[in-house]
């Protein structure tokens, strides 16, 4: 896949609605944290614009999980935008649900080598 300004759409304040969102769901504090938001908050506003491969961007929402920005929900904030991202590529329905959970796999931090190498391969096609 080529390179594109694939988390545009998704400003800081979007992240950050979309975190607040998962925590009210849950009735977690949504709050940012003293550590990682400011980090975080600039890692996300000096990339997200730019053009990038898919695969930098799943490398962008993963360490900004890694960062966490808030106190709660943090990797579930960056998968639900990458799997959004991976939503509207416009692929076929089981191609969509496998590079989705491949790449909210990455972003969590739990994938697999494997998984890794999978989600690269197809993005290679």
């Amino acid at each position: 896949m080529n390179t594109k300004a694939w988390l545009a759409p998704y400003t800081w304040e979007f992240v950050t609605a979309q975190n607040a969102v998962l925590c009210q769901a849950k009735s977690a504090l949504h709050k940012p944290t003293s550590d990682g938001h400011e980090p975080a908050k600039a890692l996300w506003e000096r990339r997200h614009l730019e053009l990038i491969s898919l695969d930098e961007a799943v490398e962008i929402c993963r360490q900004c999980h890694r960062l966490a920005p808030f106190c709660f929900y943090n990797g579930n904030t960056f998968t639900a935008i990458i799997r959004d991202v991976i939503t509207n590529l416009g692929l076929n329905e089981d191609e969509t649900i496998l590079l989705r959970s491949l790449a909210g796999h990455i972003v969590a931090g739990v994938a697999s080598f494997e998984e890794t190498e999978a989600f690269r391969k197809f993005l290679s096609t």
